[in-house]
């Protein structure tokens, strides 16, 4: 492995300090939630009774129920559930359980710098499936399928996208099922956001195929990244033992506090997630109203998630450089430039999730004060 610290590490909020940012407009989740704000401020005693022993290794036995239970889980059982640290832990697993040096895997890009750092790392041969500002970041399948080798470990996309808010219909989903599984490979389904999803969540990529892996997490949706819970899902026995071996010899096993609250606050998601949504609702359309309003800027308008990723137009005549330094010396605002994607600095990925609404207002207004102050 070939580990290297990734930009969006280096550079997040959490490194650089909460306090010295004024407005937060990169976070990628909705805002971290405390057990009490989640209705759970009573499980104190709970934990305190909570045996801390080795737990199941796939996971919280009652945690994988609730999980199989979503409504869009379709042919999902508790058996095709692996819980751990994590997305990005699942996403570990799977890479290094399936790729060795030189073993071919197709990502979208832009994405997650995770989904493509792990890959490099490994040594695998990484092909990047660009989604185009052009094409609206739509998936171009006839490219998808003309990249797809006999040799491709698995092909990687992510719905809702991150970092552009776009989603892949499911029309599109089972087309690019069809496609694997005529190829002999398997889809990696990053699902962090589906719940955030517009009108309504898809059903789980691991409920329409065994050649599907789902992977998701506690952070994005229910803004509790701190109990770093996540998991994977595949109807795959196979692959569900060989991701289970990996998992006991990196961590044997997940903290059962943090399983134990995921499990808790699962059991309430019907009763938490309406009121996320409405404000996610809200703060996607004051965001809209004020792209319309913003010359400097344009858009792939998202349709799930939190996230968006506008860019600088060239005609703006906005020296990009300047423009950050002004947003975050002068403005102490801070979005999540292009270069955390791999991607020219133009872009710039913003969240409209994790700031109250008074925040994400001033945000917004410190972003076309910074745009101003950099033309040249």
């Amino acid at each position: 492995m070939r580990y290297e610290r990734m930009a969006i590490e280096i550079e997040s909020p959490e490194q650089m300090g909460y306090g010295s940012i004024t407005c937060n407009l990169t976070e990628s989740s909705v805002a971290d939630a405390t057990l009490a704000s989640l209705g759970l401020g009573d499980l104190g005693p709970q934990l305190a009774e909570l045996t801390l022993a080795y737990g199941d290794h796939v996971g919280h036995p009652g945690l994988r129920e609730v999980l199989a239970a979503d409504p869009g889980a379709g042919a999902v059982r508790p058996g095709d559930v692996l819980v751990t640290p994590g997305a990005a832990g699942a996403l570990f697993i799977i890479s290094t359980a399936l790729l060795s040096p030189g073993s071919h895997v197709v990502v979208a890009a832009p994405n997650y710098a995770t989904n493509i750092v792990t890959p490099r790392a490994i040594g695998a041969d990484l092909e990047l499936l660009e989604l185009r500002y052009e094409d609206g970041y739509r998936l171009d399948l006839d490219r998808l399928a003309s990249m797809i080798r006999p040799d491709t470990a698995f092909v990687s996309l992510t719905c809702p996208h991150n970092p552009t808010g776009t989603m892949l219909t499911l029309d599109e989903i089972d087309a690019v099922i069809g496609l694997v599984e005529a190829r002999g490979t398997r889809l990696v389904l990053d699902e962090t956001y589906r719940d955030m999803g517009r009108p309504e969540p898809l059903s789980l990529g691991a409920g329409r195929s065994p050649a599907v892996i789902s992977v998701s997490s506690m952070s994005k949706s229910y803004g509790i990244p701190g109990i770093r819970l996540g998991w994977l899902m595949t109807a795959d026995p196979a692959l569900q033992e060989l991701f289970l071996a990996a998992k006991e010899q990196m961590v044997i096993g997940n903290s059962l506090i943090d399983e134990e609250i995921a499990f808790q606050v699962l059991r309430r998601r019907d009763h938490l997630l309406p009121a996320i949504r409405a404000v996610i609702g809200a703060h996607r359309e004051i965001v809209t109203r004020w792209m319309r309003g913003e010359p400097a800027l344009e858009w792939v308008e998202p349709t799930g998630g939190v996230v968006c990723f506008p860019r600088i137009r060239d005609e703006a005549s906005v020296d990009v450089e300047a423009f950050y330094g002004i947003l975050t010396r002068n403005h102490r605002t801070f979005v999540g430039p292009g270069h955390w994607f791999e991607q020219p600095r133009a872009h710039f990925r913003l969240g409209y999730g994790w700031p109250d609404t008074p925040e994400l207002e001033d945000g917004l207004a410190n972003i076309s004060a910074s745009l101003s102050a950099a033309r040249v």
